[in-house]
């Protein structure tokens, strides 16, 4: 199929890019990397009657160390990201999340950006965010603002970005000492969207006991969904075999509600949930204690 007709912008810079963003407002899209926006432009599931196209702004791309950790711009290509020095060192979950995502192919021209602002309810860079309680940067010709990645998923496939706003630039905190990470997920085949991911932050206190703990699961909800009552669980205990396996039980039992749909029925999508819940707080707690090393990521 061919998308509906529309406008094509190609600003050189960000003032203009949010100057056409100001004036066309709910009506124009901007476009990043395309991979999702061109085919649901074809499918005619989106029809924007204006594409603005970023890939000739200076200043939206590029990884950087900041005061608080890592700064990515989001016309950074996923591919970039993946092949960071500094992102293997600064953000290690991110890290090892980029080769999880579709096929290489997508990843040399999806953006970082592009995947977080359209908030696909399987995509794993907006889990990662939440998990790691980025904040993401959002701009227009009325100023700029902060908003923190738990705030700006607010269903499916809806952000708190406001008509002409763009996302910017996303921040990601160093992780503390004592502080271990985790990603996986389960899909029918590679590179295809995942039935159910799981990411997983934990740091333990000087005692081996745990000191904060976060869950963010995709494809079980509208949006990257954090198991709270799971990881609450865990808070001022040791995470031993046992308290990790209850903690995944109740991440199954009380923090989410799947849906059903033609590629896994909710029970299913439950037990799954269970499974890699499990299996990342168990990695995460060993490299939290040094039983896995950090460079371990530039082998694999």
């Amino acid at each position: 199929m061919k998308p509906a007709p529309f406008r094509y912008h190609r600003p050189d810079t960000l003032d203009e890019a949010l100057g056409l963003l100001a004036e066309y407002g709910a009506q124009a899209k901007p476009l990043a990397g395309g991979q999702s926006l061109i085919p649901t432009m074809n499918f005619r599931l989106a029809q924007p009657a204006v594409l603005i196209d970023l890939n000739r702004v200076k200043g939206l791309e590029g990884i950087r160390e900041a005061r608080k950790g890592l700064r990515i711009g989001a016309m950074t290509r996923q591919r970039a990201a993946e092949r960071s020095a500094l992102v293997r060192q600064l953000s290690p979950l991110l890290a090892e999340t980029m080769p999880w995502i579709a096929h290489p192919q997508i990843r040399n021209r999806g953006t970082v950006g592009g995947s977080l602002a359209h908030a696909d309810p399987a995509a794993e860079l907006p889990a990662v965010a939440v998990a790691l309680d980025a904040r993401l940067l959002l701009q227009s010709q009325r100023g700029e603002r902060w908003v923190p990645a738990r705030e700006f998923y607010t269903g499916l496939f809806a952000t708190a970005l406001a008509p002409g706003e763009l996302l910017a630039e996303v921040e990601l905190p160093r992780l503390p000492r004592r502080s271990g990470w985790a990603f996986e997920e389960i899909s029918r085949r590679v590179g295809d969207y995942a039935l159910v991911g799981a990411a997983a932050v934990v740091t333990l206190d000087r005692k081996g006991r745990c000191e904060r703990s976060s869950i963010t699961l995709l494809s079980v909800g509208d949006g990257p969904l954090g198991a709270a009552e799971a990881t609450g669980s865990l808070i001022g205990q040791e995470p031993t075999a046992q308290a990790i396996r209850e903690a995944s039980h109740l991440v199954a039992a009380r923090d989410i509600d799947p849906p059903s749909d033609i590629h896994a029925s909710a029970a299913y999508r439950r037990k799954l949930a269970e499974v890699l819940s499990e299996r990342v707080l168990r990695r995460a707690c060993d490299r939290a204690r040094g039983v896995a090393e950090v460079g371990e990521l530039a082998q694999t």
